[in-house]
């Protein structure tokens, strides 16, 4: 059978407000995407994802949104939307939006007459509860559930005027869709059509696998475990993956999917987000027989740095359980179901401050390092705005330099606890998603060519050195090694299609691998990456690799292949 053609493609991930601003507002928008779709065509992408530009409140940056069938002045217009799809498919390029469905803005109309009355008839389009048994709205412990808002806080609000709560998984603002209602699917699935008839390739899907709750015949919701440093529970196991996620899922491509074709004839690309999901649901998620989805957004490895008091309690990410992590991704996706591969997103701090060596000494090395490292397994690779110039996390001194709301939020829950703001920071700058959000870095001008005005949040200081413009041109680039990257997946079969088998798994230092693909040309490569500063003997360590012709390498070739330089990868062929 002929592979998918996302097989041997590259995601480009756009997060609008930071990514080019055309108007001098301060806030990217819709236009400054068009007017740098020529940076598409130069990396050699093959989809655009777009992050929400639909009308929102901007509560959670876009993922609130209150109309499916518009976008939000501050990016721009439908009219502006459509051209910049029809631009990208003149250049053969894909486009696909992010679609958040588990949730609405509270602003919605949906959710505005939902809570005008409980008698109203879209009162059961979201999860509304009365108080637990004997409490009196809005008393200590009265919530329905002990749920943790994962924006800090209870996920339930009471609403004043009903004396009822409703759930939101995430912020107050917004209130998580009912799904068990066929009415709210049948809305959803007309909507999503709506988008496919205007020409758009596709949908990656935001915590698409949360909208199945398990939830008891008579409505009952049920209480998770207690959470380290928090008054409140860990409700993932009720609503992670639940008892008819499959059945929505199957649902949804029969009424959606089925028999539509991107705008050059090719398949569509669906792509789940699904925090929490495991190897073997994801198999069964992704198997194409099933037709669900195409491929699963995880977050496993990400998770990897995380400590018992979660994200801002960041521990060293051992590369030993990043291999048995993504080796356990890569076998149980072999047969059916497929892989994406990502580092950064809009939701992560950068790759090459978190894994890599963010100093002026071995920035471009560890991240180009780290590029071959993911871009060689199985898999689609995900590239997030700036990562190809290997963005870095930003500088915060203050909380105040603050924007995202997960992060504020747990700061404000752990001050309620008595804890301090400085004791608070270190965590903040490891892992707040503002890192991934500061604006992309085109030139060394005063806001690094991302806007004339004064931008909605600071521009990293180092984008006087760390630019496009800076590497545009220079074929040692970190933009230039993901130039060759990205031709490399769509050259070699053995890249997008080859078996993977992972070596030297319990070394700390060395990441190494196999593709293999009988009757390819060349049927095998082997990936060998130093993920750390000091040399490596590979005589000893890895003989196999020694003596071998270079397919791609992220340093000059060396006098001696016997030593693997520091943050140095090298692709290899032959057997």
């Amino acid at each position: 059978m002929t592979a998918p053609w996302w097989t041997r493609s590259v995601v480009y991930q756009v997060y609008p407000r930071s990514f080019a601003d055309s108007d001098g507002d301060g806030m990217g928008d819709l236009g400054g995407v068009l007017e740098r779709v020529d940076h598409f065509v130069d990396l050699g992408v093959d989809v655009v994802w777009l992050s929400p530009v639909y009308p929102s409140p901007q509560d959670d940056n876009g993922y609130d949104i209150s109309d499916y069938r518009d976008v939000d002045p501050v990016f721009g217009s439908l009219a502006l939307l459509d051209d910049l799809t029809d631009a990208l498919h003149d250049r053969g390029i894909r486009l696909v939006m992010d679609l958040v469905v588990n949730h609405t803005s509270d602003e919605h109309p949906w959710f505005v007459a939902s809570r005008s009355s409980t008698t109203s008839p879209t009162r059961d389009w979201y999860w509304w509860r009365p108080p637990r048994d004997g409490a009196a709205p809005g008393a200590p412990g009265a919530e329905p559930t002990n749920w943790r808002s994962a924006f800090g806080g209870s996920a339930w609000q009471l609403d004043e005027a009903t004396g009822e709560y409703y759930l939101h998984l995430f912020s107050r603002k917004q209130p998580d869709l009912n799904w068990e209602n066929p009415e709210v699917r049948r809305a959803v699935h007309d909507m999503m059509r709506w988008w496919l008839d205007r020409g758009v390739d596709g949908f990656r899907m935001d915590v698409i696998n949360f909208v199945s709750k398990h939830v008891e015949p008579d409505g009952t919701l049920h209480d998770g475990p207690p959470m380290p440093g928090s008054p409140w529970g860990d409700g993932s196991a009720q609503f992670m993956s639940g008892p008819r996620i499959h059945e929505f899922l199957g649902e949804m491509h029969r009424e959606v999917f089925e028999g539509r074709t991107a705008f050059d004839g090719g398949p569509l690309l669906v792509v789940g987000e699904m925090p929490g999901v495991t190897v073997e649901d994801a198999r069964l998620f992704t198997d194409p027989a099933r037709r669900e989805v195409d491929m699963v957004f995880q977050f496993e490895h990400v998770d990897l740095d995380h400590g018992p008091h979660g994200r801002y309690d960041p521990q060293p990410l051992r590369l030993v359980d990043l291999k048995t992590s993504f080796g356990r991704w890569q076998a149980g996706l072999a047969e059916a179901g497929w892989n994406s591969l990502y580092w950064d997103k809009h939701d992560q701090p950068r790759i090459v401050s978190r894994l890599g060596d963010d100093s002026p000494a071995h920035r471009r090395d560890s991240a180009t390092c780290l590029a071959t490292l993911l871009h060689l397994h199985r898999g689609t690779p995900y590239l997030y705005q700036g990562q190809e110039i290997a963005m870095a996390n930003f500088p915060f001194e203050r909380l105040l330099d603050f924007r995202d709301i997960e992060s504020l939020g747990w700061a404000h829950e752990q001050q309620a606890l008595g804890r301090d703001v400085a004791e608070l920071l270190p965590g903040l700058r490891a892992q707040s998603r503002d890192n991934a959000r500061t604006p992309v870095q085109w030139d060394d001008t005063r806001n690094a060519g991302f806007t004339t005005g004064e931008p909605w949040i600071a521009v990293n200081p180092d984008h006087t050195t760390w630019n496009v413009a800076a590497q545009r041109d220079d074929p040692r680039s970190v933009l230039a090694h993901y130039r060759r990257l990205i031709a490399l997946r769509k050259e070699l079969d053995v890249v997008a299609t080859g078996d993977f088998a992972m070596l030297l798994p319990e070394h700390e230092q060395v990441y190494a691998f196999r593709r293999r693909l009988p009757g390819a040309d060349p049927a095998e490569l082997l990936v060998v990456c130093n993920v750390g500063g000091e040399p490596v003997d590979l005589d000893v360590l890895l003989p196999e690799a020694v003596g071998r012709e270079l397919v791609l390498g992220n340093l000059p070739a060396p006098d001696d292949d016997a030593v693997l330089r520091g943050w140095e990868a090298r692709v290899l062929s032959g057997s």
